[in-house]
């Protein structure tokens, strides 16, 4: 089998008005817009996936179709070192690897995550927020997502006072499982800079949410190359510490574990790794004790492929993005289907390969 083209999409959907994502400080998002991407074999089995992306669009297809024409897409780990050229100067390319697993698994007749000799299984999923709100509205929020089904929920913080909003919650919902993401890794300067914390920072944050208790971690609190940093704080704080979403590369996302660093790794596999990649890091993870949950906000077809790594990593938590109008109504609109959490859980699609289908009614013309 060989890969025969490589076709890209420029798709924009239009929110139900606009939300202020935390880690696009300022800014208020109005728009979903993504790169889908369709590589093409021979055997007439085509794989999909996509990117995040900006107004207007970043444009690499030819780029792709010079490294990937004539290549047997089977060969993941020969076109991973041909992709790792295009990450040198160009845009990440990771999110590549999600359509060869597409066409490997269509051509098996086998979802991926049985390629990765895991089985289907429900799993847990928390309602993830993406703007910091009021402590009425949030418990509002919560309300809601818990009469969904949802037993957990992560709130975003940007300072200490947005500890005050995580308190309340808890006083209100005493056995809801809560997460806390500080989002202080990474951020697209759009508007504002952002503001980083300290170390001390960072520890004093800590010391408000073990009073708080019963946090299950605490997210990318640290600029995500702080690797020392995140040792030093995991060594300082009851709190579980979480980060790596958006580190590039296998390299990067290891020194997490070299340097003892964090106590779950969350590896997007559309952004930071690849799909084999998150596979066989989590291995390693799991020797030390740290697991897996990979982040997954980017689009529907970044949630099919984070949920098939999941379900082959053991992962006992999936995000499921939802801070309306940010609703998997909007995040999925590039594809046919729309996930759901059925009473707080999600499962991977079983069709072969990713188990989804394009909505090519959203495809421009071309």
């Amino acid at each position: 089998m060989q890969i025969t083209g490589v076709s890209q999409y420029h798709v924009e959907h239009h929110l139900d008005g606009a939300f202020y994502p935390t880690w696009i400080p300022g800014y208020p998002q109005g728009t979903h817009e993504a790169e889908i991407f369709e590589i093409e074999t021979d055997a007439g089995i085509s794989g999909i996936t996509a990117s995040p992306s900006f107004a207007g669009g970043i444009d690499y297809e030819n780029a792709l179709s010079l490294f990937l024409l004539g290549e047997d897409p089977h060969n993941v780990a020969g076109i991973r070192r041909k992709l790792a050229s295009i990450d040198l100067v160009g845009p990440r390319p990771w999110h590549i690897e999600t359509a060869l697993w597409d066409i490997i698994g269509k051509d098996a007749g086998k979802p991926v995550y049985e390629l990765f000799g895991a089985e289907s299984r429900a799993i847990p999923a928390y309602a993830s927020t993406g703007e910091v709100q009021s402590a009425p509205d949030r418990i509002e929020y919560v309300e809601q997502r818990v009469a969904e089904g949802f037993e957990a929920v992560k709130l975003r913080v940007q300072s200490t006072a947005d500890l005050e909003i995580v308190r309340e919650v808890r006083e209100a919902f005493p056995d809801l499982t809560l997460m806390v993401d500080a989002n202080k890794g990474w951020s697209v300067r759009v508007m504002d800079e952002e503001k980083q914390w300290s170390l001390a920072d960072a520890r004093e944050v800590c010391r408000e949410l073990e009073d708080i208790g019963n946090i299950v971690w605490l997210e990318e609190p640290l600029p995500r190359h702080d690797y020392r940093g995140y040792a030093r704080l995991r060594e300082q704080t009851d709190v579980p510490i979480a980060g790596g979403e958006f580190n590039n590369g296998p390299h990067h996302v290891r020194e997490f574990l070299c340097a003892e660093a964090l106590d779950v790794l969350q590896p997007d596999s559309m952004l930071a790794l690849g799909m084999g990649e998150t596979v066989s890091l989590a291995q390693s993870a799991a020797q030390q004790g740290v697991s897996v949950v990979p982040h997954t906000w980017t689009n529907a077809i970044g949630f099919a492929a984070n949920l098939h790594v999941m379900a082959a990593v053991g992962s006992p938590w999936c995000e499921f993005p939802l801070e309306p109008p940010w609703t998997p109504e909007s995040w999925s609109f590039m594809l046919e289907e729309t996930f759901t959490a059925d009473e707080g859980t999600v499962t991977p699609p079983e069709g072969p390969g990713l188990g989804v289908t394009l909505n090519r009614d959203v495809l421009p013309d071309t």
